[in-house]
C-alpha cells in the first residue's frame, strides 16, 4: 500500500534471496497478505473474498462442464442433459455453475452498494471504481452469454431480444446485429461465438480483478469512517490499522463459510429455485414463450429497457428533436446503459466534501430510497410489461436517473455533515470503547 509505512518482506535464507532476486512471489504474497489494513472495517467488507471465491467456482466448474458441452444447436440440449444425468456429478456441477453466478451478482450488488453508500468512489478511488464497474460489465456479458448456451426456450429467446436491441441502433444497427451473430438470426454462428465468448471473459474478469486489487492496494482501502490512514510514521499508521492477516482474514473466512452453508443449501435442496422452467424445453424458433424474462440479475436494467415506451413524453421529445431517429426503442437501449453509466460516473456526480453516508443525514434517506427503488425495479423487471406495472418501472427509472443526476450533486450543497471523527482510531475506539488502551 504506497504511501502507509509498514514492514516489507525481507528474505532470510539463501534459497528466499535467490528467489527473491529473481522473482520475488514470496514478496508480493506477504505484502498482500500483511498489508495495512484500517481496523474499522465492518461486515459489509466481507463481500470482496465472496466474490473471489465466487469468481474462482465459476471459472472451475465452467472448466469440467465444457468437457462435456456441445456447442452446437442440434446437440447442446442433449448435452446438457447429458452432463445433468450421465457424468458423474455432472448435476451438482451444473447446479453450482448456475447457482454460482447469482452467487457472484448477489456479492457484486452489495459490494457496489456498500461502495456508494461509504463513498469508496470518492479521491483517490475513482479508478479503482471504474475498474470495478468494468468488472461488473464484463460480468453481465458473461452471465448473459452463459444463460445461452443451454439452449433452452428462455436461452433462445433471450438471445433474440437482447440482441435484437443493438438492431435498434440507427443506421449501423441492423450490420451491427447480424455482424454480432455471424448471420441474421440466433442459430449456430451465433452459438459459437456466444460459447468461446463466455470461455475467454471470465479470464479477462480474473485479470480485471488483478488490476481492481493492485488499485486499491495502491491508494488504500476506504472504511466506514471515510478517514484516511495517517502516513506520518509507522507508529501513527499503526494506530489506524492492522494487518490483513490474521486478523481480517479469519473474518472474512468466517463470513465466506456462513455465506456458502447457505448457498450449498439452496444447491441442494433447491437448485432451480432462481431458474425458469421454459429452458428445461429445447429451444424452438416457432414458439415463442408467452412471457420472455432474464435472469434475476438483469431484472431492473430490463425494467429501464422496456419502461420507455412509445407513450412516454420524453421519448416522444426525443424522437420529434432527431426526426424521429431517436424511437422508443432505441430510447430503451440508451436507458439500460445509461443506467449504468450515470452509476460509474459517480465520483464525479457527488459533490459532497464527505466521503462517507455515515455523517450525510439526508443523503441516507435518498440512499434507502435507492436501495428500495433497485427491488423495486428488479420486481418490475419480472412483471408482464403493461400497466400497472410498465408504470412502477417508468416511475422506478426515473427516480434511479433522478438520484445520480440532480440529487446527488444538489446534496453536496445543501447538505449539512455530521462531525466526524478525525482519525480511523477515534472511530475504532468510539465503537468498541472496550479495546482502548
Amino acid at each position: 500500500m504506497s504511501g502507509i509505512p509498514h514492514d516489507h518482506y525481507e528474505p532470510k535464507t539463501g534459497f528466499e534471496k535467490w528467489l527473491h532476486e529473481r522473482l520475488p512471489i514470496v514478496a508480493l504474497a506477504y505484502d498482500t497478505l500483511m498489508i495495512p489494513t484500517p481496523k474499522n472495517l465492518n461486515w459489509w467488507w466481507i463481500w470482496g473474498i465472496v466474490l473471489a471465491f465466487a469468481l474462482v467456482l465459476q471459472i472451475v466448474t465452467g472448466v469440467i462442464l465444457v468437457m462435456h458441452y456441445v456447442p452446437h444447436v442440434d446437440l447442446a440440449f442433449a448435452s446438457v442433459e447429458h452432463i445433468m444425468r450421465n457424468v458423474n456429478g455432472g448435476h451438482m456441477l451444473r447446479y453450482i455453475h448456475a447457482n454460482g453466478a447469482s452467487l457472484f451478482f448477489l456479492a457484486v450488488y452489495i459490494h457496489i452498494f456498500r461502495g456508494l453508500f461509504y463513498g469508496s468512489y470518492k479521491a483517490p478511488r475513482e479508478v479503482t471504481w471504474i475498474i470495478g464497474m468494468l468488472i461488473y460489465l464484463a460480468m453481465m456479458a458473461t452471465g448473459f452469454l452463459g444463460y445461452v448456451l443451454p439452449w433452452g426456450q428462455m436461452s433462445f429467446w433471450g438471445a433474440t431480444v437482447i440482441t435484437g436491441l443493438f438492431g435498434a441502433i440507427p443506421f449501423i444497427g441492423d450490420s451491427l446485429q447480424a455482424w454480432l451473430l455471424g448471420g441474421p438470426a440466433v442459430d449456430q454462428a451465433a452459438l459459437n461465438r456466444f460459447f468461446s465468448l463466455h470461455y475467454l471473459l471470465p479470464f479477462v474478469i480474473a485479470a480485471l480483478v488483478a488490476v481492481h486489487i493492485w488499485a486499491f492496494h495502491t491508494t488504500g482501502n476506504n472504511n466506514p469512517a471515510g478517514v484516511e490512514v495517517r502516513r506520518g510514521s509507522k507508529a501513527e499508521a499503526e494506530k489506524d490499522t492492522l494487518p490483513f492477516w490474521p486478523y481480517f482474514v479469519i473474518k472474512d473466512l468466517f463470513a465466506l463459510a456462513v455465506i456458502l452453508v447457505i448457498f450449498f443449501a439452496v444447491v441442494g435442496f433447491m437448485p432451480n429455485y432462481l431458474g425458469h422452467p421454459d429452458n428445461y424445453i429445447e429451444a424452438n424458433p416457432l414458439a415463442t414463450p408467452a412471457h420472455i424474462v432474464p435472469e434475476w440479475y438483469f431484472l431492473p436494467f430490463y425494467a429501464i429497457l422496456r419502461a420507455f415506451t412509445a407513450d412516454v413524453w420524453v421519448v416522444q421529445a426525443a424522437s420529434f428533436l432527431t426526426g424521429g431517429i431517436i424511437d422508443a426503442k432505441f430510447f430503451g437501449v440508451i436507458a439500460m446503459f445509461g443506467a449504468i453509466i450515470v452509476m460509474a460516473l459517480v465520483p464525479w456526480l457527488d459533490t459532497s466534501r464527505v466521503r462517507s453516508g455515515k455523517y450525510r443525514p439526508m443523503f441516507k434517506w435518498w440512499f434507502r430510497l435507492l436501495v428500495i427503488d433497485f427491488l423495486v425495479l428488479m420486481w418490475a423487471g419480472a412483471m408482464p410489461a403493461e400497466p400497472p406495472y410498465s408504470d412502477i418501472a417508468l416511475i422506478g427509472s426515473a427516480y434511479w436517473f433522478a438520484y445520480f443526476l440532480v440529487i446527488l450533486p444538489i446534496l453536496g450543497v445543501i447538505e449539512k455533515p455530521k462531525p466526524m471523527p478525525a482519525t480511523i482510531e477515534e472511530d475504532f475506539v468510539a465503537q468498541y470503547p472496550d479495546a482502548a488502551e
